[in-house]
């Protein structure tokens, strides 16, 4: 098939591709009922006229957080006009202005000059809105870590918590998504004082969990029949192992395409494995720009190495060529496994204690043809 065919193609396998979306929400959203009850929970005061709670929603990636509070916020908004709900993504707007900008937007309906318009004119006219209006806001801060380094965190934060006291009724609570579980917050005192969270975890999806999943997406984006249920299985599988729902999303979504593209009226299993070496690739190209000198040089020693080897062994090849302590050898480690480039695994007793074998998660040369080391 000629590049103008697979552009003028008008048969598809999808019944629906906006269902692979990242922002898609599905319509049964299953094994977070605890956590949305949760939520729920914690922005019913607001429906009775009180102060909303707040909340801090702790998961790493891919684990629901961003589709469940979108979920209660539809709900919400659904069933009553005493709550405006405000949805920011904290990678995108990482400024004071910037945050407001958006939840003036949610209020009027266009985003407020950028210039010649003081801040505080800004501020105000959202609380007199809320004021006027007699109603709550709840605003959901996603990727909140975003504003931390920024610091950007404790003036948003107060900023928004403690509007009251100069317009008094003004009712606001916030929704702090984190995916980094180990985030501190250097809340100031005057933060603190108002802002104390219930904490509400999301767990990873199990295996079952992961394929149930997957399995509603397939019936949600394709016509009937184009794909088996063993290669969602497999497809389940290799996103269960990754440990990100979003991958088997991407996954069936980048099936169906090259499926399409191969003129096939059902996603065959040399489909499934030419996307998830697409995949492979996308991912450890993207992650090795991120790698400094010498955590470049200290995989390249693990790629180019024949033999197995062990962390002790590694270490010393390492120290060899780049110098530097044992201590800085095992950050570089620990910094390639965190980023799953590598895995290690415990053998037994060594020189320096429980001796790890080094292994690599993908094939030698997908990491060489992504990137010189």
């Amino acid at each position: 098939m000629g590049i103008e065919d697979i552009l003028m193609h008008d048969e598809s396998l999808f019944s629906n591709i906006n269902a692979f979306d990242p922002d898609y929400i599905p319509p049964n959203y299953n094994y977070r009922d605890n956590q949305m009850e949760a939520m729920a929970m914690s922005i019913r005061p607001a429906i009775a006229g009180g102060k909303p709670s707040n909340s801090v929603v702790l998961g790493s990636c891919a684990t629901g957080k961003t589709t469940a509070i979108r979920k209660v916020f539809e709900l919400v908004e659904k069933n009553t006009e005493k709550v405006i709900c405000v949805y920011i993504n904290c990678q995108l707007h990482t400024t004071r202005f910037g945050i407001f900008s958006q939840i003036y937007k949610r209020l009027f309906g266009h985003i407020p000059p950028e210039t010649g318009v003081p801040f505080a004119r800004i501020y105000g006219q959202i609380m007199q809105y809320l004021q006027k209006e007699d109603k709550a806001l709840i605003v959901a801060l996603d990727d909140v870590n975003y504003l931390f380094q920024s610091n950007n965190a404790n003036k948003v934060f107060y900023d928004l918590l403690r509007a009251y006291e100069e317009f008094p009724g003004v009712k606001v609570g916030i929704f702090a998504i984190l995916s980094d579980l180990e985030l501190k917050f250097a809340f100031d005192k005057n933060v603190n004082s108002v802002f104390i969270p219930q904490e509400i975890t999301f767990q990873p999806y199990t295996f079952s969990e992961i394929q149930a999943i997957l399995s509603d997406r397939v019936n949600a984006g394709f016509f009937s029949n184009v794909i088996s249920d063993e290669l969602v299985e497999k497809i389940a599988q290799y996103t269960f192992e990754s440990g990100d729902l979003r991958i088997g999303i991407n996954l069936l979504k980048s099936a169906g395409n090259i499926a399409e593209a191969d003129a096939s009226k059902e996603i065959k299993e040399e489909h499934v494995d030419k996307a998830i070496e697409s995949l492979v690739s996308i991912n450890i190209a993207e992650t090795l720009k991120s790698l400094s000198d010498s955590e470049k040089a200290l995989l390249s020693i693990i790629i180019n190495s024949e033999d197995v080897l062990t962390a002790g062994k590694l270490g010393e090849m390492f120290k060899k060529q780049e110098g530097g302590s044992y201590a800085s050898f095992n950050r570089t480690l620990e910094k390639l496994e965190f980023l799953r480039l590598i895995d290690t695994k415990f053998t037994g007793k060594g020189v320096r204690g429980n001796s790890r074998e080094i292994i690599l998660r993908f094939n030698p040369n997908d990491y060489k043809s992504c990137i010189k080391l």
